[in-house]
This record gives C-alpha cells, structure tokens and sequence, in this order.
C-alpha cells in the first residue's frame, strides 16, 4: 500500500503540533507501508525513516500573492505527483487542497486530518485579511469531499461536525495525537536554566506556544499578576502572528516585569532538550488557549513529569485529567471573532487561582506531574494511533 502524506510542515521546518504529529506518525508509519512525504518548501532530506520525501517550494511569480493563494499555488504543484498513490492523506487546510485535487485527478481515496478548524479561527482574519476567506473554503471544499477525516479528540470530532454538518459522520474518527515517552523524558540536568537564568529552587510556571489569538498568552499574563511574588514565569515564545498582537503581548510584559522578579522571556526555537530541561524544572506547566484539538503541548509537559493546568476547550479535557494530572478552567468564549474568554478578567482570575493551588502544594504537584507521565505513556503511544490510521486506511480501500 503507497500512503502519500502531505503537511506544510514537516522535519526540519516544524513550528506547531500539526508538524509534530506528521512528522512522528510519518516516523511509525514508514515501517507499515511505502510512504511518500510531499511537504512545503525548500529541498530537504529525502529520505526519512524509510519514507521518501519530496518539497515544493513556493512557485515564482507568487511572492507578492497573499499567503493563502501561496498555499493554493503550491497545492497546485503537487498534484501530478500522486500518480501511483493508492491513498493520499493531508494534513491542516494548507495540505487539503492539494489532497481533494489529487483524489479527482487520480481517483484515489483522500482522507484528511483535522488539526484545527478555520471557521473557529475566525481571529485568522487578523492576519490572513482576504485569504481567511480562501483558507475557510479550501477547508469546506475538502472535507466535504474527503472519504475519511480523522479528528485528533472527540472534542474536535464533535467540532468538525457542527461547522460542517453535511459532513457524514460515519466518515469521521477519532484518532488521538501522541508523543514519544522515550524521547520526551524528565530532566536532570540544570543547564538550560543557567543559561536562561531561571533559579532551579524557586517555584515556577512554564509556558510553551507561538504567541498567537489562539494560544491565550495575553490571558497567562493577566492571570500572572496574581500569582504569589515568589513565583517565576518562563515564557517559550515564538514569533507573533501580527504587530498588534506583538504590541499587546509586549505591553503586559512589561506591566508584569514593573510589578515583580522572575518573568522569564526566551524568543524563537530551542533545542528540544532544553525545552524538556524547562519544563521539568517547572512546578507546573500553563496551557492558557482558548482553542485547541488536542494540545501536543500538554502532552510534552505531561510526559516531562510536570502538572498541567489548562483551559478546558477542545480536546484538552481529553489529556489532561481533573485532580489527577493537573487542573482545568472553565471557558467561555464571546462570540466576537476575537477568541477571547466572555469575562476576562474571571478567566485570569481563575487561572491564576488554579495555578496558586498547585503552586502551593508541591507535593500534590509532583503526584500530578507522576501521574501525567504514566497516562502519556499508556494511552498515547505513537505506535498505536499508527494502528489506528492504518485502519482508517483500509476502511476507504474496502
């Protein structure tokens, strides 16, 4: 069976956990099937764990174009290059397209993965303008003519099937993210906090994200506030989405560094073992969205040991289990395209109450960061959402 994976991010370019996923499912995957990687952008590697690997760079003549007719166009490119695929599978509404259009050309089956949805996103319109349109109707195009979606929760099952409710939902699984436990391990090692200046014996609270509408940054730093003086906070950021979005993110920053010590910011991609070194020296680990499928994130966190405390949206609930591995905050969201909580200031002072709670009782943090390891490795190994996708394969082959 020729399984052909198509992602705008794969290895070395990851920046989500959209990118996470394809490249670790590809990884298990490549030992099951023959697998063909199409993947956005400059030439790479060809071979990965066995799976061959091709890159479509943006097409010239397209530089000035808005991001998401950028996507459409490269999306084009790909298309020929499915001749002999017997299933294509894609990856976010970046890769959809270039699926739908290759199971019309070729006649083969196309299933695609949910990583996200655009008409939940609607915040997406801040920095795509136009192209939010574009990218919404790419995304309906192809789910409605895909032979199988697999949703990474059932929260994000239940999603798909209330913006899209034409879609059948017999065609619809729910397949979990994963992460691999002997690669995401705790830390013992202090170097990373030297050299970011983060004091090992002081309680603290980690994040990790892309400073985006959907990640809930600007809330984590209102929530941050009310947090006990003695409390670090270690920020792994990425770039932001817009200016506007910098401008804010920046301003209470700087509104939190006027009011107390211990605001740690660490801007762009660090090594992964730092990552992990970071979280594991946490007390606990912070996951503020007001949108997520699933939260890889939480897992990473999870499976370093560390206690989560989270929005309860999407399929986060589905991780992170109440009192057990963590805590989660009720969220509301204002029906305003902005994404954010109805009552702001509650939500960062529930957050912030939750936070306090495991901050103080380090021994409960430690059972939940204990308990948060053994339930990432028991129930989300990568090799069984393999299992998972091979069945979903052959059920569009039958």
């Amino acid at each position: 069976m020729r399984i052909d994976i198509v992602s705008k991010e794969f290895p070395p370019s990851i920046y989500g956990g959209a990118g996470v996923h394809v490249a670790e499912l590809t990884r298990v995957l490549a030992s099951r099937a023959d697998l063909v990687v199409h993947a956005f952008g400059e030439p790479r590697e060809r071979d990965y764990h066995g799976a061959a690997v091709r890159s479509y760079p943006n097409p010239q003549g397209f530089e000035a174009e808005n991001g998401a007719v950028q996507t459409l166009a490269t999306d084009l490119t790909m298309v020929g290059a499915f001749e002999g695929a017997d299933v294509i599978h894609s990856h976010t509404w970046y890769a959809n397209m270039a699926g739908h259009l290759g199971k019309l050309m070729h006649g083969v089956p196309h299933v695609l993965s949910a990583h996200s949805l655009e008409p939940l996103r609607p915040w997406k319109a801040e920095q795509l303008g136009g192209g939010y349109a574009i990218s919404s109707w790419a995304e309906s195009t192809a789910y409605h003519g895909a032979d199988a979606v697999i949703a990474v929760s059932d929260g994000m099952r239940r999603d798909i099937l209330a913006c899209y409710p034409d879609v059948d939902p017999a065609k619809v699984h729910t397949v979990h993210n994963g992460i691999d436990t002997q690669v995401w391990t705790p830390q013992t090692g202090t170097g990373a906090l030297e050299k970011y200046g983060i004091d090992p014996r002081k309680p603290s609270v980690a994040f990790v994200g892309r400073i985006t509408r959907q990640k809930g940054v600007p809330h984590l730093l209102r929530a941050a506030l009310q947090l006990p003086p003695e409390v670090q906070l270690v920020l792994c950021v990425g770039a932001p989405d817009t200016p506007e979005l910098a401008s804010e993110v920046n301003g209470l920053i700087a509104q939190l560094r006027g009011q107390r010590e211990g605001v740690v910011v660490i801007e762009g991609m660090i090594p992964r073992h730092e990552v992990m070194e970071i979280l594991t020296s946490a007390t606990v680990f912070a996951c503020p969205s007001v949108y997520e499928p699933l939260g890889i994130v939480n897992l990473e966190a999870m499976a370093c040991g560390t206690a989560v405390v989270a929005s309860a949206v999407g399929g986060i609930p589905e991780v992170v289990e109440e009192g057990v591995t963590g805590s989660l905050v009720s969220f509301e969201q204002a029906d305003d395209a902005t994404g954010a909580p109805v009552d702001e200031e509650g939500f960062a002072r529930d957050f912030a109450a939750a936070l306090t709670r495991v901050l103080e009782d380090p021994e409960q943090a430690r059972r939940m960061g204990e308990a948060g390891r053994e339930r990432a490795i028991g129930q989300f190994s990568w090799e069984t959402i393999a299992d998972r996708t091979m069945e979903v394969y052959r059920s569009v082959l039958d």
